[in-house]
């Protein structure tokens, strides 16, 4: 079973819909058993730094996230959420990527929106992508650049647009409603 991660955060529904397209069996939980037990993990989330943190702390799930040993897959705000810290709310995070998460500067249009496309993959988890396939975004914070970068996009400036710590895995992107290109992604990592 894939578990998806339920704390107070939208989108779940969506990635619940796209990783039973591709036939897998999931649920949306914050049953630390089921999140501990699930062969895979994914920790969507478009929402608000602080409130996602709190909710998550309030239920324990901050630990329990941390100490997964499956693969484990963050989608926008759950990239964030797996950084040292955000400035939206000066918000302390998991720490599982050691990178801040910083507000966009306002030269051009926030939030990043629409398609972009990914530079200087390397990942199994972007197997059969190329560097022109569009994904979609949507965020006002970005992640910094750093070794556990590894896909990038630039928009006002680069950053990291997919990120990977041993069996976490995350993408600034989402993956759900980035239609075929996205699906790729999601079969890859629901392949690993």
């Amino acid at each position: 079973m894939i578990a998806i991660v339920k704390y107070n955060a939208g989108n779940t529904t969506s990635v619940k819909n796209a990783v039973e397209r591709l036939g897998y069996e999931c649920k949306i939980t914050d049953n630390k058993e089921e999140l501990q037990s699930a062969e895979k993990v994914i920790f969507p989330g478009v929402g608000e730094a602080r409130s996602a943190m709190e909710y998550l702390k309030k239920r324990e799930l901050d630990k329990v996230i941390k100490s997964l040993k499956q693969p484990v897959l963050g989608i926008c705000l759950g990239l964030q959420l797996m950084c040292d810290f955000s400035e939206e709310n000066n918000t302390e995070c998991l720490g599982i990527f050691n990178v801040k998460v910083k507000k966009f500067p306002p030269k051009d249009i926030v939030p990043h929106m629409g398609w972009n496309n990914l530079l200087d993959i390397k990942s199994e988890l972007f197997e059969n992508i190329n560097k022109n396939d569009d994904i979609y975004f949507v965020h006002s914070y970005y992640a910094e650049l750093s070794d556990q970068t590894i896909a990038t996009c630039d928009y006002i400036l680069p950053f990291s647009a997919s990120m990977r710590n041993g069996n976490f895995f995350a993408t600034q992107f989402h993956p759900e409603k980035s239609g075929s290109v996205g699906e790729k992604i999601l079969k890859n990592f629901l392949k690993l």
